[in-house]
């Protein structure tokens, strides 16, 4: 266990809110040792103080990144809670393509192991496919994550099969995936083409991603304060071209933002539509 003070933890629990936003709440000392043990005899550390103190070193930034890639969460499904991908491909794709001209762009953001965003990419498939090549615009899905580990994991577009058999259904694992060394699946090139992948930290400026046309921003926000939830918020309605869509978590809500975002009933589920 990590031997660390009540007030060693707190100056961790800082230091995290601060590098990304993520609130531990006062009883997760547990949760840190199990998380942090290994990584601390690693590195000869022997408490959340002195590894605070490294971390702000400059000379340290991998260090840094290795502790918030070992506190964050990165628990996912494919097509996780099934209806939004749903009104993905049966509602918002098929608006945007009557509403806009050129391409479309789709942000994935927190997209951990890399999932959704590939869960999305196999939703444009099936329209393409259903709809008689009728996926008119071209499409890019942008999937940003804070961890780089977990974004050359999403890269690779390899999974093992246990990570496949948790939501992906038999005929999807055929259709768009094909079996590599080692008992892995590669998700397949019409797949994977349309989705690219990059770093960014929810609490940075969003102004070089561009505009988007759909955000899915699911099962991240309960994690932050309510004042970075609601800048986070705020920066993505800028993001959005108007009208676009906005998916949240089936956890998380809007509340205060009537003068940004319209409520959509989609029976089941809500997202939001930018005004």
């Amino acid at each position: 266990m990590v031997a660390s003070s009540s007030a060693d933890y707190i100056i961790f629990r800082d230091f995290l809110e601060d590098a990304c936003g993520i609130i531990l709440g006062d009883n997760k000392q547990y949760l840190v040792s199990s998380r942090l043990n290994k990584l601390l005899a690693q590195e000869g550390i022997s408490n959340l103080k002195e590894l605070v103190q490294r971390m702000q070193q400059v000379s340290r930034r991998g260090l840094k990144e290795r502790v918030i890639d070992a506190m964050t969460t990165n628990e996912t499904l494919w097509f996780r809670d099934s209806h939004p991908f749903e009104i993905f491909k049966n509602k918002i794709i098929p608006e945007l393509q009557k509403e806009r001209s050129g391409s479309l762009r789709i942000w994935s953001a927190a997209c951990s192991s890399g999932q959704e965003p590939y869960s999305l990419s196999m939703m444009l498939e099936e329209y393409r496919v259903e709809n008689m090549g009728g996926l008119r615009s071209s499409v890019e899905i942008v999937a940003t994550d804070l961890s780089r580990t977990m974004l050359e994991r999403c890269k690779s577009a390899e999974y093992d099969g246990l990570s496949l058999g948790r939501g992906l259904s038999n005929e999807r694992l055929k259709r768009f995936f094909e079996p590599t060394v080692d008992d892995m699946w590669r998700v397949k090139p019409e797949v994977r083409q349309r989705v690219r992948f990059q770093a960014l930290n929810l609490m940075d400026s969003f102004s070089l991603l561009g505009k988007f046309d759909c955000v899915f921003c699911r099962n991240v926000l309960i994690y932050f304060s309510a004042e970075l939830k609601m800048d986070i918020l705020r920066r993505i309605h800028s993001a959005l071209r108007p009208g676009g869509y906005l998916v949240l978590g089936g956890s998380e809500g809007l509340s205060g933002f009537k003068e940004y975002y319209e409520m959509v009933q989609c029976h089941p589920g809500i997202i939001y539509r930018a005004i």
